[in-house]
C-alpha cells in the first residue's frame, strides 16, 4: 500500500486534486467576500448558496417552499455535463499531444473553428434525400478532423522547415481562421450563405442545426439514463480517442519518437529518429482533435452556428490548456480533468439562476480554479519532497561555507 502512494502517478492525481481543491475552495471565498461588502445588496445566505453550488451545484434540484436549496440526483445536469465535456477532452487531448512533442498547440482555437466550417459545410451541403443521414454525418466527422489536421500541421511546417516559433503562428492562425470562416458564412457575400436560416429568430442570420438535415450525433442510449439533457455519444467517442490516444502514445514506436523529440529534439536526431517529420505530424495530430471537438460539437443536433460571433475566438480552443495541464498531459487524465472543468460549466449556470451573483462572477471563479491547477507542479514537487530538500541543500551549503569559505574558493578552481 505504501508503494502505491509514493508512485509518480499517485503523486501526479494528489497534486491536481490539492489544486482543484484549492481553487474551487478560492472561488466559494470570493462569494463570501463579496456578499460582505455588497452593503446588504447580497446576504451572506446567498453567499452560503452561491458556496455550495460551486462543489455540488450539479446535484442542485432547485429549491424548496421554504426557499432553501435541495439537493439530489439530478441527471439533466450530470448529462449536461457529459455533453460539454464532450468539446474540452479533445482540445484538451490537442494541446496534450503537442506538449508531449514540446510544442505549444495555442492554436487549437483556430483548429477548432476551421472544422467547425468543415463539417457544417459537408452536413448541410450533402441532401440526406439522396445519401443516408449516417454517411453525411460520418462525411462531415471526417471533414472536420482533415480540416483541424490541416490547420494544425501550418504552425508545425513552420517550426519543423524554418524553426519559427509554434506560439507565434498559432496565434497568427487563430486570426487567420476567425476571419476566414466569418468571411465564409457571411449572410450578405459569404460562399456559403445559402447555408443560413432565411428567417433567423435572432437579429443576425445563422447556420442551420444539422437536425435540420436530418444529422445529429446518435444517443447511443445515453438519453435513457440522462433524460432531459443534451447528452449523446459524443461523450464515448471522445473517451474512445483518448484511449487510442493513450495506446498511440505510449505502446508505439511512433509514440516513443513522438515523446522523445519532446524531451530532447537534438538527441532524438542523433538516435535516427526524423524530428522535423514528428513536429509536423505531432501538430497535424493535435489539429485533427480540435477538429474532431468542433465536428462532435456541431454534430450534436443541440447547437447553432452564429457567424457573426465568430469574429472572436471559440473559449473552447483556449480552454483546452487548463485541462491539459490538470491531468499534467495524460490523455486518460484528460477525461476526467474535461469533465471537471465542464462540471464548473454546469454549476456556473445554477449559480446564476439560483443566486443573485451574475454570470461575470462565474467566470472570476472559474480563473480561480484554472489559475491555481498552474500550481499543480509545485504542490508535486511538495509531496516528492523536492520542495523541502531544495531548501535544506540551500542550508546545508551556507552553513558549510560559514564553517569553511575555502571549499568554495577549491570548488571554483575545480569548475575552471
Amino acid at each position: 500500500m505504501l508503494n502505491f502512494y509514493k508512485k509518480p502517478a499517485t503523486k501526479s492525481v494528489a497534486a491536481s486534486l490539492i489544486s482543484i481543491f484549492a481553487g474551487t475552495l478560492l472561488g466559494g471565498l470570493i462569494l463570501f467576500f463579496l456578499a460582505l461588502v455588497s452593503g446588504g445588496d447580497i446576504s451572506l445566505k446567498a453567499g452560503w448558496d452561491g458556496f455550495r453550488l460551486i462543489f455540488i451545484g450539479v446535484f442542485n434540484t432547485g429549491r424548496n417552499i421554504n426557499g432553501d436549496l435541495t439537493f439530489g440526483f439530478n441527471s439533466t445536469n450530470i448529462g449536461n455535463v457529459l455533453f460539454r465535456a464532450t468539446p474540452l477532452i479533445l482540445t484538451g487531448l490537442s494541446v496534450a499531444v503537442a506538449f508531449k512533442t514540446g510544442l505549444f498547440n495555442i492554436g487549437a482555437a483556430g483548429q477548432y473553428l476551421i472544422g467547425t466550417a468543415a463539417t457544417l459545410i459537408v452536413a448541410l451541403s450533402i441532401p440526406t434525400e439522396i445519401v443516408p443521414a449516417w454517411i453525411v454525418w460520418s462525411l462531415a466527422f471526417l471533414a472536420g478532423i482533415l480540416a483541424g489536421a490541416l490547420w494544425g500541421a501550418i504552425p508545425g511546417i513552420f517550426k519543423a522547415l524554418l524553426n519559427v516559433n509554434e506560439v507565434i503562428t498559432g496565434i497568427m492562425t487563430n486570426w487567420i481562421a476567425a476571419n476566414l470562416v466569418t468571411s465564409l458564412f457571411d449572410n450578405n457575400t459569404g460562399l456559403f450563405q445559402n447555408l443560413l436560416d432565411p428567417s433567423p429568430t435572432k437579429n443576425y442570420a445563422y447556420v442551420f442545426k444539422t437536425t435540420e438535415n436530418g444529422i445529429a450525433t446518435s444517443k447511443m442510449g445515453l438519453d435513457v439514463l440522462f433524460p432531459s439533457s443534451q447528452v449523446n455519444g459524443g461523450i464515448i467517442i471522445a473517451i474512445v480517442i483518448a484511449i487510442i490516444v493513450y495506446i498511440v502514445l505510449n505502446k508505439t514506436t511512433f509514440g516513443y519518437e513522438l515523446k522523445a523529440c519532446g524531451s530532447n529534439r537534438h538527441a532524438a536526431k542523433y538516435a535516427g529518429i526524423n524530428e522535423k517529420r514528428s513536429i509536423i505530424l505531432s501538430m497535424a495530430i493535435a489539429g485533427s482533435l480540435a477538429g474532431a471537438s468542433a465536428a462532435l460539437y456541431n454534430l450534436s443536433g443541440n447547437t447553432e452556428f452564429y457567424w457573426s460571433t465568430y469574429q472572436s475566438l471559440p473559449a473552447v480552443g483556449f480552454n483546452g490548456i487548463p485541462v491539459a495541464l490538470l491531468a499534467y498531459n495524460h490523455p486518460i487524465g484528460v477525461i476526467f480533468s474535461g469533465i471537471f472543468m465542464s462540471y464548473l460549466n454546469v454549476a456556473g449556470l445554477q449559480l446564476k439562476n439560483l443566486t443573485p451573483f451574475n454570470e461575470y462572477i462565474t467566470d472570476i471563479i472559474v480563473a480561480s480554479i484554472v489559475y491555481l491547477s498552474a500550481f499543480s507542479l509545485a504542490f508535486k514537487d511538495i509531496l516528492n519532497g523536492k520542495f523541502f530538500k531544495k531548501k535544506n541543500q540551500k542550508a546545508l551549503v551556507g552553513e558549510v561555507l560559514e564553517e569553511d569559505p575555502k571549499v568554495e574558493i577549491e570548488n571554483t578552481e575545480v569548475k575552471k
